[in-house]
């Protein structure tokens, strides 16, 4: 066990951390957080960062603390057949169906939909994410020389350019903040914490968090107190530098409309804003570099689900994972930005609680001894909750969805769950569902 650890360690399972976090296509979020936020921005940043980046470095520790080799074994402590679920529609989540899809759309909105006319944009989304797909799958089976390419020179030209646009927003602010708009006018705080859902990153933190802590091992450091140690100090850098990032992409999106106006998704806004400063040359350059990065994150997620799917279903090769997830994220992908964000919505309304209260949980988890009651009964009062919150999110978009059963249900909720209104009502059922487990078993 190595008895000291070196302040270089700490830096490069910090920078490790950054990386698995930060990327290209989260950038949307913040941006647009800004321009809705307006003069509120700061509270909504503020809840922003709290499950943007608060809860994946949780979910980290969860995985190093509770010994775990990742999401399916440190679910399984709720149940096998929870595990085994929870599991598979968490990676369809952060897969083929709202993730990998978005690495896509995101480009495609940054670099290619402001240059063509809304008729023929559905033919170019099919074009770009047939051929952007077609790599992914190439390099999916082939990934070590495209990722070593791209991790040393394109991430890094990326973040070069992210800062040269940050630096001159701030030094030429384009104009002023504008009112709020909708619910961030009266509850900014909490619009912008559920806005940090969609970046997924609590959700990958479970299945990918295992990735870090081993990157912590392989430096000789094995004990749980030291693994939690060094993801801490290592933790601080990264979410120090997200927050700075996110912080001055909310600004930027804040001080934007007078000078590009509003649309209606982050990838739009980058591309008006690239195109404001750098005109036409910088948006095009913007663009490629964000199809390279999110090449680079989608080659990695369909590697990660094809190896977990081929877990699961051992029968089927990995290989024809790969395929699989590459031909139904094109699909998906053609669906268009505005349509996955929309959709993932109700399912992350649904599943963040369910991981919340895992994470918890799990850090907790001395407390308790381990009790499989307590984790058994705090997710299943918490399920009854989320699934409202699902329903609710998809009615919202989705009003021909509406069934009165569960909106009775919900309206009981409101009557009776402490913070139900501002999307929390699954806190105190979590907290009541973990003491009747843990006398259960006592």
């Amino acid at each position: 066990m190595q008895s000291r650890i070196s302040l270089s360690t700490y830096a490069l399972i910090g920078t490790m951390l950054f990386g698995m976090f930060f990327g290209a296509g989260n950038l949307i979020f913040p941006i647009q957080l800004g321009q809705l936020a307006g003069t509120n921005f700061w509270l909504a940043l503020a809840g922003f960062l709290v499950t943007a980046i608060g809860l994946p470095f949780l979910g980290i520790l969860a995985i190093g603390l509770s010994g775990s080799n990742g999401v399916r074994e440190l679910s399984n402590r709720v149940h096998p057949v929870f595990g085994f679920l929870f599991s598979l529609f968490l990676y369809l989540t952060i897969g083929p169906f709202f993730a990998i899809p978005r690495t896509a759309t995101v480009p495609f909105a940054v670099g290619i939909e402001p240059y063509v006319g809304d008729g023929h944009i559905a033919l170019f989304l099919a074009i770009f994410s047939f051929l952007f797909f077609l790599l992914v799958y190439y390099f999916s089976l082939n990934p070590a020389k495209i990722m070593d390419v791209i991790g040393k020179y394109l991430t890094p030209a990326f973040l070069l350019f992210l800062f040269l646009l940050i630096i001159i927003s701030l030094v030429r602010p384009m104009g002023s903040f504008q009112e709020p708009q909708g619910t961030y006018l009266n509850n900014a705080f909490m619009t912008g914490f559920k806005e940090g859902y969609n970046t997924m990153d609590a959700l990958a933190s479970l299945a990918f968090g295992i990735v870090v802590i081993n990157a912590i091992k392989a430096k000789g450091i094995s004990d749980v107190k030291s693994i939690a140690k060094t993801t801490w100090k290592s933790g601080i850098f990264a979410m120090l530098l997200m927050m700075l990032i996110y912080g001055f992409i909310t600004y930027m999106g804040s001080s934007s409309v007078q000078a590009v106006g509003m649309f209606e998704n982050g990838g739009l806004i980058f591309a008006a804003v690239a195109k404001h400063y750098f005109g036409s040359f910088g948006g095009i350059l913007l663009a490629i570099i964000i199809v390279l990065a999110c090449l680079k994150t989608s080659i990695g997620l369909i590697t990660s689900c094809s190896e977990f799917f081929h877990e699961a279903f051992p029968k089927i090769s990995y290989k024809s994972f790969v395929f699989i997830l590459c031909a139904v994220s094109f699909l998906f992908a053609n669906l268009g930005l505005n349509k996955i964000i929309q959709f993932a919505v109700p399912v992350l309304m649904f599943l963040y609680p369910l991981a919340i209260v895992l994470i918890v949980l799990a850090l907790v988890s001395p407390l308790f001894k381990g009790k499989q009651s307590v984790y058994l009964m705090a997710m299943v009062l918490t399920f009854f909750v989320s699934i409202l919150d699902g329903y609710q999110a998809l009615v919202k978009s989705m009003p021909e969805a509406k069934l009165m059963f569960f909106d009775q249900i919900g309206a009981f909720y409101e009557n009776i769950l402490p913070f139900y209104d501002l999307g929390l009502g699954w806190i105190l059922p979590a907290l009541v569902g973990a003491v009747i487990g843990y006398f259960i078993h006592k």
